[in-house]
């Protein structure tokens, strides 16, 4: 059993911050794993998580890796278990550089509209309060919420680089003159990236590993699984060594570990995806209550079924599965909208 803030140290340099899952009902908010390195003279982070015991964590990890004279805060994604102790990068009295993924700003800015609009696609799928109560309540649970600092900014503003790493080729970021590679990935929410850090070996994935498929509306499947089938490459290639998440409270070390997890996610992608064919087979009507819930049966029928395997996200993938397979919420044919 991990507690919230326990440090696992992966070498003199670098410190995984782990977090801890969501419960609603306690009032719980999920925290995720935050990355603490040293690269020379500079202070990685990479996220930031959410709670002021989280945040004192993140303090004692950011002294025990020093010392350091500079700060690089890197953020994966906007949603806010990963960002809302972001201004900690003012806090520090030494030059830092914050930078975030310009297509989850919106969401950084406004969260509860974003996750409005997730609820409102599982209206009537899921037992949820109305959308515009459920979305402002999640979102209450991540206090304080403070995701930007001084000199955040974006990726984006950056010149876009062609990364190469073994055979592996990537689009995105490097800093700390390649010693910190930010890759772009997209397939968990719009603004995605994942983050290797070449000294000591570590591929973060944040929340890319959560599950054979994504729960989010900007998530894209195809992009979740094509980045766990580059990622299993890098390990194949011993271009990483160790592999760390979002949310599973682990470091996984070596090929003969990770690219088992790696290939079990994407077999768990094609055994949903047979499930969810499975439900709706050729009927020309889809009730999307009775499927999602037959649909989180199947998938709670598999090992390793992500972050926060409850109703809510098993809904919210269960739509997903709907769309993808071209059927939306009526049971015909998905609208151009989508669900």
């Amino acid at each position: 059993m991990t507690a919230l803030g326990e440090l696992i140290g992966i070498d003199e340099r670098t410190v995984l911050v782990l977090g801890q899952g969501l419960d609603v009902e306690r009032g719980q908010p999920d925290v995720g794993n935050v990355l603490v390195h040293r690269a020379g003279d500079i202070l990685v982070v990479v996220d930031t998580g959410v709670t002021e015991a989280f945040r004192a964590a993140l303090r004692e990890a950011m002294g025990r890796v020093g010392p350091w004279s500079r700060a690089l805060f890197l953020t994966t994604h906007g949603h806010p278990d990963h960002v809302a102790n972001n201004d900690l990068a003012d806090e520090l009295g030494v030059p830092v550089e914050h930078w975030v993924p310009a297509p989850d700003l919106e969401q950084m800015r406004d969260p509860d509209s974003y996750w409005v609009r997730a609820f409102e696609r599982i209206a009537g799928v899921a037992p949820l309060p109305a959308p515009a109560l459920a979305g402002p309540r999640l979102v209450s649970l991540f206090r304080p919420y403070r995701p930007f600092g001084a000199t955040t900014r974006t990726y984006e503003e950056r010149p876009l680089e062609r990364i190469r790493i073994g055979s592996a080729r990537f689009t995105g970021w490097t800093f700390a003159d390649g010693a910190v590679r930010v890759l772009r990935s997209q397939g968990h929410c719009a603004g995605h990236v994942i983050v290797h850090l070449r000294d000591c070996g570590v591929l973060h994935l944040s929340d890319e590993g959560n599950g054979a498929c994504g729960a989010m509306a900007d998530a894209d499947q195809l992009k979740i699984q094509t980045v766990l089938g580059a990622v299993a490459l890098l390990f194949e290639e011993a271009e990483a060594e160790l592999l760390t998440d979002g949310h599973t409270f682990a470091v996984r070390r070596g090929a003969e570990v990770v690219v088992p997890y790696l290939d079990g996610l994407l077999e768990q992608a094609a055994a949903l995806q047979s499930a969810a064919l499975g439900l709706t087979g050729g009927r020309g009507q889809v009730r999307p209550s009775e499927f999602a819930a037959r649909y989180a049966e199947a998938f709670a029928g598999l090992v390793g079924g992500g972050a926060n395997p409850n109703a809510m996200f098993a809904a919210m993938m269960a739509v997903n599965q709907l769309r993808g397979g071209g059927r939306g919420a009526g049971g015909g044919p998905a609208p151009g909208g989508g669900l």
